[in-house]
This record gives C-alpha cells, sequence and structure tokens, in this order.
C-alpha cells in the first residue's frame, strides 16, 4: 500500500511541477517600481522631443517675413510681439499721413498758380483757391507758390521713401524676432568679471559666458 501512495505522490508531484511551469512561462512579467519609472521617463523624454520640434518647425522666420511684407504687423503677431503693433502702424501710418496731406497742398498749390498765372481769373476759379493761398493769387505771386508746390512735392517723395523704409524694416524686424525665438537668452548666459593672477601680477577679466543647454528635469526623478 505503501509504494502506491509514494508512486502516486511522485505523479502527483510531477504534475504539479509541470503544470506551474507552463503557468510560469505563460504569465508576462510584471514591470517593477523601477520599470515604471523608466517606461515614464521614456515617455516624457519622446513627448519633450516631438514638443519641441513641432514648435520647432511650426515656428518658420519665412512665414513671419511674409506675413509682414503683405500685412504690417502680422509677422509680430506671428512672433508672440504683440506690442510692436502699435509701434508698426505708428512708424508706418505717419508717413502714409504726410503723403496724402502733402498731395492735397501740392494740388491746391498747382491750381492757385495756374489761376494767378491766368490774365483775367474768374470769380468762380478764384473762389475754388484755398484761403491760405488766396492772398499770394490776388498779389500774383506765381514765383512763391511754385516754391510752395516744389516743397510739397518734395514732401511726397520723402513719405514714400520713409514709408517704403518703416515697412522693410517691419520685415527686418520680424525676421530676426523669428531667428531669436531659439536663441539662449537665459541665465546661462551671463557676463561677469573675474579676477585673475599671472606672474604675481593681479588683474580683472570680463568674461562672456556660454553654457550649454541643461537637460530638462523629468517629474519624480
Amino acid at each position: 500500500m505503501v509504494p502506491e501512495t509514494m508512486h502516486s505522490i511522485k505523479i502527483l508531484l510531477i504534475n504539479l511541477i509541470l503544470f506551474y511551469a507552463l503557468f510560469a512561462t505563460a504569465q508576462e512579467p510584471v514591470p517593477t517600481k523601477k520599470d515604471s519609472s523608466l517606461i515614464l521617463k521614456g515617455t516624457l523624454d519622446t513627448t519633450i522631443r516631438k514638443t519641441d520640434s513641432l514648435i520647432h518647425k511650426k515656428h518658420i522666420p519665412r512665414k513671419a517675413a511674409i506675413r509682414s511684407a503683405i500685412i504690417p504687423g502680422w509677422g509680430q503677431v506671428y512672433n508672440g510681439k504683440y506690442w510692436k503693433v502699435p509701434i508698426v502702424y505708428a512708424a508706418i501710418g505717419i508717413p502714409a499721413y504726410l503723403f496724402f496731406d502733402n498731395k492735397n497742398w501740392y494740388d491746391r498749390t498747382k491750381y492757385a498758380y495756374a489761376v494767378a498765372s491766368s490774365a483775367n481769373p474768374t470769380s468762380d476759379s478764384l473762389a475754388k483757391v484755398h484761403s491760405k493761398l488766396r492772398p499770394l493769387v490776388d498779389r500774383k505771386s506765381t514765383t512763391s507758390l511754385i516754391n510752395y508746390r516744389n516743397e510739397f512735392r518734395k514732401n511726397m517723395d520723402y513719405s514714400i521713401l520713409f514709408f517704403l523704409l518703416f515697412w522693410a524694416l517691419n520685415i527686418v524686424d520680424a525676421t530676426v524676432d523669428a531667428h531669436l525665438k531659439d536663441f539662449d537668452v537665459s541665465p546661462d548666459l551671463s557676463l561677469k568679471f573675474k579676477p585673475t593672477v599671472s606672474n604675481n601680477n593681479y588683474g580683472l577679466s570680463l568674461i562672456l559666458d556660454f553654457h550649454k543647454a541643461k537637460p530638462r528635469s523629468i517629474p519624480g526623478r
């Protein structure tokens, strides 16, 4: 009876061992706390790299330049420099206003000169002369009217020149700002004084220090 019992126990143990072996191989390994931290770190690093790549790809200096060339201030908005938009419009708007103002006075002076040059101006033509130019027309001061007309014409040319200049500066500003988006302006970029000693001589050095960008910190590390 005993040998049969021992044989049955051996068979049961062998079956249990085989079952346990098969069960163990069928189970997936459960990640430990350390493995979970590594997985989280890798996921965060990948996300950060993808985000930085997307931002860098999305923000292109050429787009800022094209936007400012089409509509002044649009490139500044694209760069996030909203406070520059009023400055851009003031710089471009003032020459534009001066151009139209000088254009009006140029036309008025040109018409006044034509009336003053005529032998017998009609009352209707005299009535159309601007009140500030009427005394010159009454005195037949054609020379003064020519000088005023030329002065207004010169001011128109200057207004166009400054208008185009500020429009170009608006494009340059947007392009430079876009390029400086990735420029390191963190505290790692420092300008400092450092004492130096050489051959028993004491001095003071001015050092501009460019530090390498620090790696991003991972929460939980």
